[in-house]
C-alpha cells in the first residue's frame, strides 16, 4: 500500500483527496479541497471517485488504510495519508469546514 505523510500531502498539487470520515466528522473540519465520501457509503458511491490517481484520508489513518487496500484490489491508483487529519492539525496546517 502506498502512503505519504501530511507534510508530503501539503506539498502535492492537483491530486484529488477523498476524506472517508463520516459527514459529521468532515463538517467539523477537513483538509482544504478534500471531498467527503464516507467509508460507510463508499461501496455505493464508487462512481464518484476521481479518474486517475488520488489520495485517501481519515482521522488517523486506519479507515483510509482499509479503503486504500480495498480500492487497490479493484485496480485504483490510491495513496493513504499516514496519520490522517489528526497529523495534519498537529503539523499546524489549516482546516476548512
Amino acid at each position: 500500500m502506498k502512503s505519504i505523510s501530511v507534510q508530503q500531502l501539503q506539498q502535492r498539487d492537483g491530486v484529488p483527496l477523498i476524506d472517508v470520515r463520516e459527514a459529521d466528522e468532515f463538517a467539523s473540519g477537513h483538509v482544504p479541497g478534500a471531498v467527503n465520501v464516507p467509508m460507510s457509503s463508499l461501496g455505493t458511491r464508487l462512481d464518484e471517485l476521481p479518474d486517475g490517481s488520488f489520495d485517501v484520508i481519515c482521522q488517523v489513518g486506519g479507515r483510509s488504510g482499509r479503503v486504500v487496500e480495498a480500492l487497490e484490489a479493484r485496480g485504483y491508483d490510491v495513496t493513504n495519508i499516514d496519520g490522517g487529519t489528526s497529523d495534519w492539525v498537529a503539523a499546524g496546517f489549516p482546516l476548512e469546514s
